[in-house]
């Protein structure tokens, strides 16, 4: 398996060589900005996005909070459960990094980061697989912040490819495994959490994790009010009354 991708001209070898190419004449800056949000920042802005995503449901009426507080907290789940995945597939595939095969290439990150990337493999890529599995968690709960959320994934890929760290076909893995554990396992992951957060929302100590206590109703839509008339003057109504 490790002859996938190794060398010899082929289109996953010039795309990556025509990205990370970019980095050879962008400025110092740039390059920096890129390492930082594809080692921590598109993550952290994924992560703020959950939580964003959380605060917004909390103001839902109790049905559709509970349906979406379970997939939030599948999101999270899933992206873990990828990633355990990932460590025998890269172990099974050994495909080794695209700096080791391939000269000439401008790598960012010689450290490989805090620990996804931090092995001498890199199909599938790690970073982007839990981007990805967040992002389409994000969707099963939100569609709009979802959509948001799979983008901020594909930058991420995008980001590992520019560092000289991944192939491209390395990314694409990362994006199906990521979509494929969130969609195939969450029938059977919002059957089981729905009836907990269901249970955690009725409870009086964590009953705020998943519904404000005092959560902002529509305001009600009605015909206008008649004025109140000062006390002591008659009306037509109160006339027809007498």
């Amino acid at each position: 398996m490790a002859g996938l991708t190794t060398g010899g001209p082929n289109v996953d070898v010039s795309l990556l060589y025509q990205i990370n190419g970019v980095a050879r004449h962008a400025p110092a800056w740039l390059d920096r900005v890129v390492s930082l949000a594809g080692e921590y920042g598109i993550l952290l802005a994924l992560v703020l996005l959950v939580l964003w995503c959380w605060r917004g449901t909390r103001r839902q009426d109790e049905a559709c909070a509970v349906e979406t507080f379970a997939a939030l907290v599948w999101a999270p789940l899933a992206a873990g459960l990828a990633l355990l995945v990932n460590v025998p597939l890269r172990e099974f595939v050994g495909r080794p990094r695209p700096f080791r095969q391939h000269e000439g290439l401008q790598v960012l990150d010689p450290a490989f980061g805090w620990g996804l990337g931090r092995t001498e493999f890199s199909f599938v890529s790690g970073h982007t697989t839990l981007a990805m599995a967040l992002g389409v968690g994000l969707f099963v709960a939100n569609r709009k912040l979802g959509l948001v959320g799979i983008g901020l994934a594909f930058a991420e890929g995008l980001c590992r490819v520019y560092m000289g760290i991944h192939y491209p076909t390395d990314v694409i893995g990362g994006v199906a495994l990521g979509t494929a554990v969130v969609l195939v396992l969450a029938p059977l992951a919002m059957a089981a959490l729905t009836p907990a957060v269901r249970a955690v929302a009725r409870s009086r100590r964590g009953g705020w994790l998943v519904r404000a206590k005092n959560p902002a109703l529509p305001r009600p839509v009605g015909l206008p009010q008649a004025p109140t008339p000062p006390a002591g003057r008659r009306t037509h109504e109160n006339d027809l009354a007498a």
